[in-house]
């Protein structure tokens, strides 16, 4: 998809209503400092509009990022940060949770995890609950360019055993420093999108 237009649309703190959004949403999740930012930003081919930060727990909004006046990106917050109080975790959990059954437009997430390190429970717990709310997640494999490319089948295998994935669920090796796993990304943001607008019984343009 070509990228003509990224607007910051909607900001959703922990008591903020949710958007009644008509078009399609993309979400990504993904433990703190995973690279969530710097994959959106890849995405969108502009170098730092979702601020990416080095300070883990940065992001405590839910931020709706309207594409092309076509569908959203949707950057929800990063969970596990250990220096978070637990009563902030529980808070932004329920916000995400409150995203996952609510909203009537999400029709795939990405979840990133770092494919240096085996996937921990908040990993799997956040793969679970989205199979909960009826959605088979997308894994990304973030920083593909930290490791030997001898390492890659190894680690990619240990996410899938420990995330216990669906059978035939994609894990995609990404790296926002080559560009590595873009193109799949968008692959599926396209085909899910082409999916919607069937729906809609609309036409997309692109």
């Amino acid at each position: 998809m070509k990228i003509r237009s990224v607007k910051l649309e909607t900001v959703c703190g922990i008591t903020s209503r949710l958007p009644k959004n008509q078009r399609m949403e993309a979400a990504f999740a993904g433990r703190s400092n995973v690279g969530k930012s710097s994959l959106i930003n890849t995405l969108i081919n502009r170098k730092a509009y979702a601020r990416t930060s080095q300070q883990p727990g940065k992001t405590q909004t839910i931020n709706f990022y309207n594409i092309n006046n076509t569908l959203y990106f949707v950057d929800l917050p990063g969970y596990g940060y250990a220096k978070a109080s637990a009563e902030t975790v529980e808070k932004w959990g329920k916000m995400i949770d409150r995203y996952l059954e609510g909203s009537r437009v999400l029709r795939i997430i990405f979840l990133l995890v770092d494919i240096r390190h085996k996937p921990n429970k908040n990993d799997k717990q956040m793969y679970d609950w989205c199979i909960y709310y009826g959605f088979q997640p997308i894994v990304i494999a973030t920083k593909e360019d930290k490791i030997k490319r001898s390492q890659k089948s190894a680690r990619l295998k240990e996410i899938r055993e420990a995330l216990e994935v669906v059978e035939g669920t994609p894990v995609i090796p990404f790296s926002s420093r080559t560009g590595s796993g873009t193109k799949e990304v968008w692959d599926y943001i396209q085909m899910m999108l082409d999916s919607f607008e069937e729906e809609k019984g609309g036409k997309n343009e692109h």
